[in-house]
């Protein structure tokens, strides 16, 4: 039996609906950095922590900037108000962490990955909060994966021994033991974390256990877990035990945190810490990726 003219004309209705809220629906790039800050808290146009805001990052790239200074609790609303404006509704993101970027897109995922979140408008104010769409919520926010270079979610050896200045508060974050007791890192929500290493370290790479980026050892920016660090290297270091690639246990038994997949592991020492004021470091590796993968 034949449609009549009224239900022909409903269902165009429908899909011409769907296809306006496909056309609407959007993908970003949301950038984390890491300590020391530098751009503009609020202001996601704003890559002057990276380097040049030209340079290609992922699909509709925005930068969420913290300062880079504070604890990581006090700062996080800042990264939840970027997730809530890009990564509701229907919208979507992927994620780019540096350094003690990756302890706050963590800490969120961690902390309130699993509340309500009001769909927002991707429209930001000036401090960087987008406003209400249609008053509705949903749980947690719409990510496709997590990339992280030269990682801290591990801490680092030198907030330990006070290399750093002791009177910045996000030091205290930092130290080993506390970055990693500092959330469930194994936590992710079901989302992936994608590491990319360095291990081209500075003059006091003495003070950190095995390969490093001169800020960071391996245990952190490779997504070892445990409750401290321990000392990784490259295959050619015949001294310590190998960080291995992908999710399989490294050389010796340690694991991984849920969900973390080592993607690059800097084999000839080439990669610092980075950002270097031009998307350096650790960095360059997780760029590509993003421009390969973020689309």
């Amino acid at each position: 039996m034949g449609l009549s003219k009224n239900t022909w004309r409903g269902a165009v209705a429908a899909l011409i609906l769907l296809a306006g809220a496909a056309a609407l629906a959007t993908n970003y790039s949301l950038w984390v950095n890491g300590r020391g800050g530098g751009g503009q808290v609020g202001n996601h146009l704003d890559f002057t922590y990276w380097g040049p805001a030209s340079t290609a990052g992922g699909v509709n790239k925005r930068s969420v900037n913290w300062d880079g200074t504070s604890h990581i609790a006090d700062q996080n609303q800042h990264v939840r108000n970027a997730l809530d404006c890009y990564c509701t509704g229907p919208n979507w993101c992927y994620i780019a962490a540096h350094s003690a970027g990756n302890l706050q897109i963590g800490y969120a995922l961690a902390m309130y990955g699993g509340s309500a979140r009001l769909k927002k408008n991707a429209a930001p104010d000036g401090s960087g909060v987008c406003g209400n769409t249609d008053g509705s919520t949903q749980t947690g926010w719409n990510i496709k994966f997590v990339d992280v270079a030269a990682g801290a979610a591990g801490g680092s050896e030198l907030a330990d021994l006070g290399e750093w200045a002791v009177s910045e508060p996000l030091v205290s974050d930092l130290r080993t033991s506390t970055a990693r007791a500092l959330y469930n890192h194994n936590s992710t929500r079901g989302l992936w974390f994608y590491l990319f290493t360095g291990a081209g370290g500075a003059f006091y790479s003495g003070l950190l256990p095995g390969q490093d980026d001169g800020a960071v050892a391996y245990h952190s920016a490779g997504g070892t877990a445990g409750s401290s660090g321990r000392s990784l290297c490259n295959p050619s270091d015949w001294f310590c035990d190998d960080l291995t690639l992908g999710t399989a246990a490294n050389q010796g038994g340690s694991t991984k945190w849920s969900f973390h997949s080592v993607r690059f592991r800097d084999d000839k020492e080439k990669y610092d810490h980075g950002p270097n004021g031009n998307w350096g470091g650790a960095i360059t590796t997780m760029r590509a990726d993003m421009v390969n993968n973020a689309k």
